[in-house]
């Protein structure tokens, strides 16, 4: 065996070993796909959106009411902050409310179904004795608490149909009576129209119209059948209708759609128009907080069913856009919380809630975008007034509940919240596998429920 130069042996290397191959990288657009998706389906994302995205709501609907409502209560030789603070005292109250409701357990909600109905069936009946009821814009369905307080029951009526339909619902499911056409319809059905009916009294369609899509929206969560759901749909269209036929003022309202400029004659459609001049005149991020010009006496109602215009204007695109972002999380967390629960009456309140929240939101930013005729109804948890904003948070108050008694929101809660004095053993516990409601309900529903 020949040598080296130095003499010594040569020294034999180990072979070497092929390199180990690399991992494919991932697209990080499938990566970040799949993480918001994972965040996205947690247990507690219904939870947060309600809680979050309500909340936001509130505070920013308190920053255009005092913004908006300036002018107006100068006008009317009050302190500039007048309609805020009166705001601000119902957010208060409804802030008790909703802490209230999100703390009850469901047999007390439902305990609370016909005490709810009865009390707003008979303020709404008070609201037509002379002497008692109020009017103001033409509609009588007011009633004086005392000072410049006023009260609405018609908006309590829409709490009440959610609670009392979703517990009747709930029962007639546990019977196995829902698949009877009668049942389905009987007694929901001649109940609403009772309400629709005392708040067609004072003249309000719009609180009317929300109501039928409660109502709508309970019988489609109950599973009714195409043909009967039709029929129903049929006979409230052509009552619809009749009563805007009858009307000039509803005709005229429905004159103003799509109108861009102030017309000549008895239909100006000028509050219609100057809504449309103030979302023009916002572009992307708006004059600035506080920097309106049509609230100045130009747009009528501009701290109640055309604040959203008002927001427009101050806040731009970026702000409106994100009004509209905050009530589709809302709603959409509402639909989740509805669609994994085991529970029927569960199902039906947070489908009524959010079909309540949602409607009156679209019938009024539809009509400040003139694509809705002017029904009068306020933005839900935005707009100024008190007896619109207090049952509202008592739902809100509901849905956070529910999201709350959900099997795995439960056991992600309790996780988070240690009882005090215990430690826990990190070494021994076991990892929690999340069953969410989705996997749950897929067997537990009944046929009817879509």
């Amino acid at each position: 065996m020949p040598g080296s130069r130095t003499g010594r042996p040569p020294v034999r290397r180990a072979p070497r070993r092929p390199a180990a191959p690399r991992p494919a990288r991932e697209n990080p657009l499938r990566a970040l796909h799949t993480r918001a998706y994972k965040a996205w389906d947690r247990p507690l994302t219904a939870y947060y959106l309600i809680l979050g995205g309500s909340a936001l709501i509130t505070v920013l609907g308190l920053v255009m009411v005092y913004s908006a409502s300036q002018i107006t209560a100068l006008q009317m030789s009050l302190p500039g902050s007048y309609f805020f603070r009166k705001q601000l005292l119902a957010a208060g109250i409804g802030t008790v409310l909703l802490l209230a409701a999100s703390r009850m357990p469901v047999r007390l909600h439902r305990a609370l179904a016909y005490p709810i109905l009865a009390g707003s069936v008979f303020l709404m009946i008070l609201v037509q004795v002379p002497g008692i009821g109020m009017e103001v814009n033409g509609n009588q369905n007011w009633i004086g608490v005392g000072g410049s307080f006023q009260l609405q029951p018609s908006e309590f009526g829409k709490l009440a149909l959610v609670l009392w339909g979703a517990d009747l619902l709930a029962r007639k499911q546990e019977r196995r009576l829902l698949s009877q056409w009668k049942h389905m319809l009987v007694p929901l059905v001649p109940a609403a129209f009772m309400l629709l009916g005392l708040i067609m009294l004072g003249g309000d369609m719009g609180t009317a119209i929300i109501l039928t899509a409660v109502l709508f929206g309970l019988l489609w969560l109950a599973g009714a059948p195409t043909r009967l759901f039709a029929g129903v749909l049929t006979v409230a269209a052509l009552i619809g209708a009749l009563l805007i036929r009858t009307s000039p003022n509803r005709m005229a309202r429905l004159a103003c759609l799509g109108a861009t400029e102030p017309q000549p004659g008895p239909v100006d459609c000028w509050q219609a128009v100057h809504g449309i001049y103030a979302l023009a005149s916002g572009g992307i991020f708006g004059s600035g907080l506080g920097a309106s010009v049509e609230k100045w006496g130009q747009l009528p109602e501009a701290h109640t069913d055309f604040i959203f215009a008002i927001t427009g204007e101050e806040l731009g695109l970026a702000g409106t856009l994100s009004v509209l972002a905050l009530f589709a999380a809302l709603g959409y967390a509402g639909i989740r919380v509805a669609g994994r629960t085991e529970d029927p009456f569960v199902r039906y309140a947070a489908g009524g809630v959010t079909t309540w929240i949602t409607a009156q939101a679209v019938i009024n930013i539809g009509a400040v975008l003139g694509l809705l005729p002017i029904a009068g109804v306020p933005l839900p948890l935005f707009s100024y007034g008190g007896s619109a904003l207090l049952p509202t948070m008592f739902a809100i108050g509901l849905l956070i509940a529910f999201a709350r008694d959900e099997p795995a929101a439960r056991a992600a809660l309790a996780m988070r919240q240690p009882r005090f004095g215990r430690k826990r053993d990190r070494g021994t516990q076991r990892p929690h596998r999340w069953n969410t409601m989705r996997r749950r309900a897929t067997a537990a529903r009944s046929s009817g429920e879509r």
